[in-house]
């Protein structure tokens, strides 16, 4: 939602890939999925309505790369490298399936000009995901994902002490 970015700068593959590894692949696929469904349908481009064919395709391809992500990364070291080269991968799949592929089957664009043309548009995808995979997704894992701090459980149990600080008689 930053305004006046350049296309395909988002950070859907750098956050999935933290969550994958650390609750796996149907976790993955849930976090790639959703955060496609909920951002079409708070925010509505100009080309495409709140709802379409594109979002499915995109929504389950996202899916797929948390799949993905959950089944490579289950047991690799929190490092960047591992998530780089997941990314570029994953991001070349991605962007050959979601353009060249759709369009021509969903817009009966010619392939080789789509493909064409997905070029420059793929190589804008591979930097903004590979430097997000090398910078940023190692510290989202060590910082928010794997945090004890921010453990469910934590949480759950500091709620509970202040609730029962302010409120000795009610019982959780």
């Amino acid at each position: 939602m930053i305004p006046f970015r350049p296309p395909n700068v988002e950070p859907i593959m750098t956050t999935t890939m933290p969550f994958s590894k650390k609750w796996g692949w149907f976790s993955g696929f849930l976090f790639g999925f959703l955060s496609i469904l909920i951002y079409d349908s708070i925010h509505p481009t100009k080309s495409f309505a709140r709802f379409g064919i594109w979002t499915i395709v995109t929504a389950v391809m996202y899916g797929l790369i948390g799949l993905a992500a959950g089944i490579y990364l289950k047991n690799k070291t929190n490092k960047a490298r591992y998530y780089v080269g997941f990314a570029i991968v994953a991001t070349l799949i991605y962007d050959f399936i979601t353009c060249p592929v759709m369009s021509s089957f969903l817009f009966n664009s010619p392939f080789i000009v789509t493909l064409i043309a997905q070029i420059p548009f793929t190589l804008n995808h591979l930097i903004n995901n590979t430097i997000g995979a090398a910078l940023v997704t190692p510290l989202i894992y060590r910082w928010i994902v794997d945090n004890p701090q921010l453990d469910t459980n934590t949480i759950y149990q500091k709620l509970k002490s202040k609730v029962r600080s302010f409120f000795p008689y009610i019982s959780l």
